[in-house]
């Protein structure tokens, strides 16, 4: 695997392979790898001739400084990960070189970032992960991106502005990986006590009591959010948010008469997480009977479109 921190040099590795008739995957990652990162890499490693991994903690998308300081760094790990993932590339820019001296242009999605994680965080946080990814498949210029359901919304900001800017390359979700738990994993993970960590199961046992009830019959948006917000009291866990909304458009739907995203976040001590189930009235009943309460109904993919 090779590393490289200029754009300059990752274009200059990337032409060969381009010129070659090759495929390229981007898998753009803040580090901190875990397994749902090294999930992408091998998805992508078994798709695309050579995988580029983007190792980079965008200061942008930080609405909160203590947030930004604390996010785990620990590249010399990350690279021995992504390198046995089966990554080829390995960029991993400073901030200079990504927000040069002079930066003065950002990339804003409208419609569906106000809502949710937009509402939390506030415009800025997806006008920094906007402009970071514009910036980073305009840099590798792969044939397909790819991401974790995980953070389902920014898939459909990404979506949107891969659509609206006409960037040639297909964008792939893949299904959110979890702990034995059920907890999603996240980086963020590595921040919670050991007292903590128990209480983070609040997340996906809301996922899972929603699944059930909708398994059940239940089609009204109002009960199964209840039973959603229920079931994380035992865990004295309140949501920041809970929603449940159309998976492409994330408007917020009263009646379940098709398939939904039920998106949350929640605060843990000082750390926040967010999860997300898709629910469907004719799937989900034998999916959440297969579940322990401890454990959601695994979000399926979004509809992907590859090169």
């Amino acid at each position: 695997m090779r590393t490289v921190r200029a754009v300059a040099q990752l274009r200059s590795t990337l032409e060969p392979v381009r010129r070659a008739g090759l495929t390229i995957g981007l898998v753009p990652t803040m580090g901190a790898l875990h397994e749902g990162h090294l999930s992408l890499i091998r998805h992508a490693r078994s798709h695309c001739d050579v995988v580029v991994v983007s190792l980079f903690v965008n200061p942008a998308q930080f609405n909160e400084r203590a947030d930004l300081e604390r996010y785990p760094r620990r590249e010399s790990d990350d690279a021995a990960l992504a390198q046995a993932a089966g990554a080829d590339v390995l960029f991993a820019p400073a901030v200079d070189e990504i927000y040069p001296a002079g930066f003065a242009t950002s990339v804003e999605v409208f419609g569906v970032t106000e809502r949710l994680e937009g509402a939390s965080r506030g415009r800025e946080h997806f006008r920094g992960v906007a402009t970071v990814v514009t910036k980073l498949l305009c840099m590798a210029m792969p044939d397909v991106a790819f991401f974790g359901q995980k953070d389902a919304q920014q898939v459909v900001v990404i979506r949107r502005l891969v659509a609206d800017l006409n960037l040639p390359m297909g964008i792939e979700a893949l299904p959110t990986v979890r702990e034995p738990d059920g907890v999603a994993m996240s980086s963020r993970n590595a921040l919670l006590s050991a007292e903590e960590r128990p209480r983070a199961v609040a997340l996906p046992a809301a996922l899972t009591a929603a699944a059930r009830l909708v398994g059940a019959g239940e089609r009204s948006a109002q009960a199964i959010l209840a039973a959603a917000r229920e079931a994380m009291r035992p865990y004295g866990v309140e949501p920041e948010y809970l929603a449940l909304v159309a998976p492409d458009t994330l408007e917020p739907i009263d009646t379940l008469d098709g398939e939904a995203l039920l998106a949350l976040a929640a605060r843990i001590g000082e750390t926040r997480l967010i999860d997300n189930a898709i629910l469907h009235p004719v799937t989900t009943n034998a999916a959440a009977a297969a579940h322990a309460p401890s454990q959601p109904v695994p979000g399926k993919a979004m509809t992907t479109c590859s090169a």
